[in-house]
């Protein structure tokens, strides 16, 4: 299988004192196309900066980002926005919906960012909505959803483009059990059927363990793995 995503000797150093902080110390990782993998540690060990600086929304102080071969740093800001919007789709914990969009309109905007012909966008997005059983709530803002029903429209925008990777960070945080695990079926659908790599940082075991791979950090270091 080829790479989806990977980095080299990457590096995180935050200013803020007399000793600079180590947040991420010389993590190497590949992720193979079609693989689900969690990432794991205790509060502070660094895995939410490594994803941000997986995502493109954090520089890294060194070291290199690959996302389906082609680098994610040392680019435009331009190119950058171009990769993300191909090849990278997005799921937080706090949904990040625009509030004064409606559902439909917030799975269209990764379309539109990338150049979709409107019209093409809006059919896209509305089928990317009946697939994660929303199909009745196209019109509703984010205030008019219930967090299940929010995190469900935040699945449909990150892969409502077709992206390669789709990177997680605590999906079901904000969540009840019940709608936790319906969540995570949706994730692991769209990884069986549609091959989607998918990259989790979560604190939840249960997740984990329906994972391909198992990454633990500890002190902005991968330590094991499990898988």
């Amino acid at each position: 299988m080829s790479g989806a995503l990977a980095c080299s000797e990457l590096w995180k150093l935050y200013d803020l004192g007399d000793e600079p902080v180590e947040a991420v110390r010389g993590v190497n990782l590949s992720i193979k196309s079609g693989e689900m993998v969690a990432i794991m540690g205790p509060s502070g060990c660094g895995k939410t900066t490594l994803l941000n600086i997986l995502c493109g929304i954090d520089d890294p102080s060194a070291g290199i980002v690959t996302v389906s071969g082609k680098l994610l740093y040392g680019i435009s800001d331009d190119e950058r926005t171009g990769l993300r919007a191909k090849h990278m789709g997005f799921i937080f914990q706090q949904f990040n919906l625009l509030p004064v969009l409606t559902a439909l309109e917030n799975v269209e905007l990764p379309l539109l960012v990338g150049k979709v012909d409107a019209a093409k966008a809006r059919i896209k997005a509305r089928k990317a909505l009946d697939s994660v059983g929303l199909g009745d709530r196209y019109d509703h803002r984010p205030a008019e959803l219930s967090g299940g029903q929010q995190q469900r429209v935040a699945v449909a925008r990150a892969f409502v483009h077709s992206p390669d990777v789709i990177l997680c960070d605590e999906p079901t945080g904000n969540l009840d059990s019940r709608t936790s695990t319906e969540i995570m079926d949706l994730l692991m659908a769209l990884n069986r059927d549609e091959g989607v790599t998918l990259v989790i940082v979560t604190h939840d075991e249960e997740i984990a363990a329906r994972c391909h791979r198992i990454l633990h950090m500890s002190d902005g270091m991968m330590v094991t793995e499990e898988g």
